[in-house]
């Protein structure tokens, strides 16, 4: 039986990769900052095939650490990044362990003969860190795809400048390691939505699908959003899943990072599906998701379809 290790395992998109490897006769690791909080990983326990889950305590800065939690794994995915928009210091709140994080990461997996594939989950904002907003040049409705530079402002918010700078450092390590004895897969969802598989109320996902629904704005940035009718592109978390899946289980695909997305809405169209009313306009698709299509065999799911369940 092949074990996988998944680093933020019991997370909102954690979840779901969790159950997706459970239910296809994978052993599955999952970290846990602290194994004492039980009610961040308890929902776990409830999965199927939880008897072949293990929670193991990490710190993804502790080479140590690291080295203990991948040492007899198969597979790694790394999801460890907490998506943060109240961020009060960027360095050690995200620079530091999303970036310094990674490059540990990196050195250890590079020590572990059994390792035969990583995937990190990266995020829209290796594409683009303006997120939600166009890049620079860009107009709302212009598409994005794989085949467009990725672009990077110091004005974005810290989260988006940490995850663009530790896709940067996988690509770096990438490009001086010709040689790697396994392979390295990205993906970077947009918007991602649905139904927690948890209780837990620590996921900026599910906090924004609250505020969107019932148009609360904590801060000036979220009232932004509903000012300017943001276009917001979104992609359910169970498609954010199986890719990882996809791109941990199907080989040749090293090097790659591919944009998980399905529509794009405006955010009152988003408010009026999250109160299971139909929207005032048709989707668009704004970033691209035809090699995620072609290369993981992914269907991606209708946004309308995502918020209903949500809702169910």
């Amino acid at each position: 039986m092949k074990k996988v290790g998944i680093i933020g395992g019991a997370g909102f998109i954690g979840s779901y990769i969790t159950k997706r490897f459970l239910e296809n006769g994978f052993e599955v690791k999952v970290s846990t900052t602290d194994i004492s909080k039980q009610e961040k990983y308890e929902h776990l326990m409830e999965l199927n095939f939880s008897d072949h889950l293990y929670i193991s305590e990490l710190n993804v800065e502790d080479k140590n650490l690291l080295k203990e939690f991948v040492k007899d794994c198969d597979l790694i995915i790394h999801g460890g990044t907490p998506f943060q928009l109240d961020v009060k210091n960027p360095q050690s709140e995200l620079f530091d362990p999303t970036i310094k994080g990674t490059e540990n990461f990196l050195e250890v997996v590079n020590e572990i003969p059994s390792i035969e594939k990583v995937v990190f989950i990266a995020s829209v904002a290796a594409w683009n860190t303006n997120f939600p907003m166009p890049a620079a040049g860009k107009t709302p409705l212009d598409t994005i795809s794989e085949n467009d530079p990725p672009f990077m402002s110091e004005e974005s918010h810290p989260y988006a400048q940490a995850k663009f700078i530790a896709n940067q450092t996988v690509n770096n390590f990438i490009k001086n390691h010709p040689n790697l004895d396994f392979e390295i897969t990205s993906v970077s969802p947009v918007m991602v939505m649905g139904k927690s598989l948890s209780n837990r109320e620590d996921s900026t996902s599910t906090g924004l699908q609250y505020l969107f629904k019932n148009k609360i704005a904590p801060n000036p940035f979220i009232q932004m959003f509903y000012d300017t009718d943001m276009q917001f592109a979104i992609v359910d978390v169970k498609d954010v899943a199986e890719g990882v899946y996809k791109s941990a289980t199907i080989s040749g695909l090293h090097g790659k990072n591919y944009l998980l997305s399905s529509e794009t809405y405006p955010v009152s169209d988003v408010s009026l599906m999250l109160n299971n009313q139909p929207p005032k306009n048709k989707p668009k698709i704004i970033y691209q998701n035809q090699l995620a299509q072609q290369q993981l065999g992914l269907p991606f799911q209708s946004v309308l379809k995502t918020l209903e369940q949500y809702n169910a």
